[in-house]
């Protein structure tokens, strides 16, 4: 909903807010603001000009000469290129240093060797949308259709110096869908009154019913229906400050007539349609039900085909609109249009929301019907309809109204004591607060010992039980003014439980090594489904797949990260590391629901680190992930627990492949993919890994312990070791580990040699010991005793000799 901050300050004083502030404190008191838009922002030097003299360009065919009087002491020469410019018509005109929308500035020019001193514009040259902008002028400059002042701003008389508040609506504000229901909130909020439209209608001799009749056979769906007749009408356009005004609600001008409709709707939230009485072919109008199969053309000249799901306004035999969405085109309002049937009815929403779904027609009328519109408005909107006619069209209203009522309107009575609205929201408002703030909203309220007796309006139809006064007391009593509390219970609600919070440490960590998070289809194909499964099952088939390649429920997600690798390789992003906390579908014995086992993937390929100002790339590869999961293991507190297994799994690289294992139990697997893989899928080299996320968030962890810092210094041995080329790194390092007994604090490898000098099928490992004793210094002796310990252990278990 577009509200125009101008217009709506003739229904309540806006004296001393500004249009931010006002959007602010309705946004506060529950309708959203999403933005409010300054129309003529940044337009400056723009005024009304009044075309002295227009003849052709004497050295070009489609330019005009024009002299224009822009209120300066002397008129001005302005070179135009609109079709329609034309002697004595009042125009836009932007001067020499005016700026228009995009900071475009104009200047003094010369154009085909005549002087031009300014710019006459059209109104998409101010920024309006060509969509708003009447036909007449859709092509070409504006013409000012009333008389102006010469030099006068002309932004003050398009309404471009207005400020436009556009609202978010949730479906239960209906009320808030017309300048009126906006009103009334802004009363509400400000403590102001409403001033609502006088009607002044005065009516002629001839009676209404003389000219059209009414019945309604479908009464469930269209419960009141008032027809109105207005004779002479003059279709024109309409004056321009009711252009601006729906041109600001973002509805393009027609006519007079056409536009009179959508203005009421803009105000009173009230649908209206105008019928051409001439062409309607009958004196009978009749609301039914469509036959199937019965055909419309719309005003959109696309003709539809009903159903008897449609409500249509029909003249007694074909349909000449479909209810409460469009018009139809036999009966449209044109230029020779003397008499008008204005319709004003209250349609039941589901019908209405039927009809629009079905046809596709989304419009401002049908919208409305579907949330809910106030049927007390319904007459009052036929009349002040008729009543602007008759001023801006020349009409003459025929007496009396022909109608069909068979509407049962109970009003809504809610009762609500004072202590459950101080209850609920933990305050302690006082009855007056309560009093004044229903008042404030202009609901009747009758107050029986703390107890609030409200008949809510029609217009808010959203009010039905005790909590909706309690929601309408709560934001309008303001919701910064309410108490904060914290709550209180052995069991506080909010926290985040211990699964939740390692993932979420999981997600900033991994997101802090540099890598996206992914989200990927739970679906794959059949000859996919079994790459990098960490569990030998049988895939699950769905029963209607759309298509072969997503027919079956995943069970690994490496898969599906190397396809998003592959998309973006094929558009130039050669560098990427990517995860995925997902599940993937196990079959479960004798049932039909699969079981879910969460799952951690990663994927990555090309630079690991570019330092181009140093000189430094780092690839990805086999270390570089295994890093990123040995800080994973880290931030866990699973590190000590974690060890890697070189492996052969299908598909993976036989030689850079290792399996993860906590407590020696197999959880995942990292390395590269298959070479094979890599030249199907337009790889690179692609480094990947999975885990079995539940198994790591599931174990145990031993509560965090501090360590003084070491008074006494360690002292380091450093060994190469020559073994057998298929010896494991890693066993060695785990042996030395076992034995070096207390003292041995750290082992680490620093150094692997397989060249010249080695004899073949050996290969030399170097590890760094360090022993250390908390409480004193060691000595020489007990360091040899330990590492010699050592040194055993590896020769007795590996065959490893000292390399000389």
């Amino acid at each position: 909903m577009f509200v125009s901050y101008k217009w709506l300050s003739e229904y309540v004083d806006l004296t001393g807010i500004t249009a931010l502030e006002l959007a602010d404190k309705i946004t506060k008191s529950g309708i959203e603001v999403e933005g409010v838009e300054v129309l003529g922002e940044g337009i400056k030097n723009v005024v009304v000009g009044h075309v002295l003299e227009c003849g052709q360009h004497p050295d070009a065919d489609k330019l005009n000469k024009c002299l224009v009087d822009v209120g300066d002491e002397a008129p001005v020469q302005i070179i135009c290129g609109a079709k329609n410019v034309g002697k004595g018509q009042k125009v836009v005109v932007a001067k020499v240093g005016a700026v228009l929308p995009g900071n475009f500035k104009i200047k003094k020019a010369k154009l085909r060797g005549e002087e031009s001193n300014g710019m006459i514009c059209s109104l998409q040259e101010l920024g309006i949308e060509s969509k708003l902008v009447s036909k007449e002028y859709s092509e070409g400059i504006f013409v000012f259709p009333t008389d102006v002042e010469p030099g006068a701003d002309a932004l003050a008389q398009l309404n471009l110096d207005d400020e436009v508040l556009e609202l978010s609506i949730t479906p239960n504000r209906a009320d808030a869908l017309s300048m009126l229901g906006v009103a009334y909130e802004v009363g509400a909020i400000l403590g102001r009154e409403v001033k609502l439209p006088t009607i002044e209608l005065e009516t002629v001799a001839e009676k209404a019913s003389d000219y059209i009749s009414v019945s309604v056979e479908a009464s469930e769906d269209n419960p009141l229906y008032v027809a109105r007749v207005v004779k002479n009408v003059k279709i024109a356009p309409s004056p321009l400050w009711l252009q601006n005004r729906l041109m600001a609600a973002g509805i393009r001008p027609h006519n007079n007539v056409v536009d009179i409709t959508n203005f009421i709707l803009l105000e009173y939230g009230q649908p209206l349609h105008a019928f051409d009485y001439d062409r309607l072919g009958s004196k009978e109008i009749l609301v039914r039900r469509a036959k199937a199969g019965e055909k419309i053309t719309t005003l959109d000249d696309a003709e539809r085909t009903l159903t008897q799901d449609h409500l249509v306004i029909t003249n007694g035999t074909e349909p000449v609109a479909l209810a409460g969405v469009m018009g139809g085109a036999n009966s449209e309002v044109q230029s020779d249009t003397t008499t008008v049937l204005i319709e004003s009815a209250y349609f039941t929403g589901a019908t209405i929301r039927t009809s629009s779904k079905d046809h596709g027609l989304r419009s401002e009328a049908s919208s409305r019907y579907e949330k809910g519109i106030d049927p007390n408005r319904t007459r009052e909107a036929a009349d002040r309809a008729a009543e602007l006619m008759v001023r801006y069209a020349g009409g003459e209203v025929l007496d009396g109204v022909v109608d069909v009522d068979t509407l049962t309107l109970e009003p809504v009575r809610v009762s609500i004591t004072l202590d459950k609205i101080n209850r609920v929201l933990g305050t302690d408002i006082s009855t007056e607060q309560v009093l004044t703030i229903f008042n404030n909203l202009k609901f009747e309220t009758v107050v029986d010992n703390n107890t609030f007796t409200v008949t809510v309006p029609t217009r808010r139809g959203d009010i039905t039980i005790e909590e909706d006064l309690v929601e309408e007391v709560a934001r309008l009593f303001g919701f910064d003014n309410l108490p904060t509390t914290l709550p209180v219970g052995e069991s506080l609600p909010g926290r985040l439980t211990d699964t939740q919070e390692k993932r979420r440490k999981i997600r900033r960590y991994l997101e802090g090594t540099g890598s996206y998070q992914a989200v990927t289809y739970s679906l794959t194909s059949t000859s996919r489904v079994h790459q990098y499964a960490l569990e030998d099952a049988s895939p699950i088939g769905l029963a209607m797949p759309m298509s072969e390649e997503r027919s079956v429920l995943r069970l690994s997600i490496v898969p599906h990260l190397l396809e998003v690798l592959s998309h973006n390789l094929a558009r130039q992003v050669d560098n990427i590391s990517l995860y995925e906390i997902a599940s993937v579908f196990l079959p479960t014995e004798g049932q039909k629901l699969p079981t879910e086992k969460t799952r951690l993937a990663g994927a990555a390929t090309g630079l690991w680190q570019f330092n181009q100002w140093q000189g430094e790339k780092k690839s990805v590869d086999f270390y570089v992930l295994k890093g990123v999961l040995d800080g994973l293991f880290d931030v866990l507190g699973l590190s000590e627990r974690i060890s890697y297994k070189q492996a052969k799994i299908n598909d993976m690289h036989p030689g850079r492949t290792a399996e993860v294992l906590l407590d020696e139990k197999v959880v995942g697997f990292v390395g590269q993919i298959h070479p094979t893989i890599q030249k199907q899928l337009d790889l690179n080299e692609t480094y990947v890994y999975e885990l079995s996320l539940v198994d790591l968030l599931e174990a145990d962890v031993a509560p965090v312990t501090y360590t003084a810092i070491p008074r006494f210094p360690s002292m380091t041995r450093d060994i190469a070791l020559v073994v057998d080329k298929d010896v494991a790194a890693g066993e060695i390092k785990q042996v030395i580990a076992e034995v070096g007994g207390k003292l041995l604090k750290s082992v680490s490898i620093f150094d692997l040699y397989e060249g010249e000098r080695m004899e073949e099928g050996k290969k030399s490992v170097a590890y760094s010991l360090r022993y250390a004793d908390p409480e004193r210094t060691l000595t020489d002796e007990e360091v040899t005793k330990a590492h010699s310990k050592v040194l055993s252990a590896v020769e007795e278990k590996f065959g490893a000799s000292l390399r000389s």
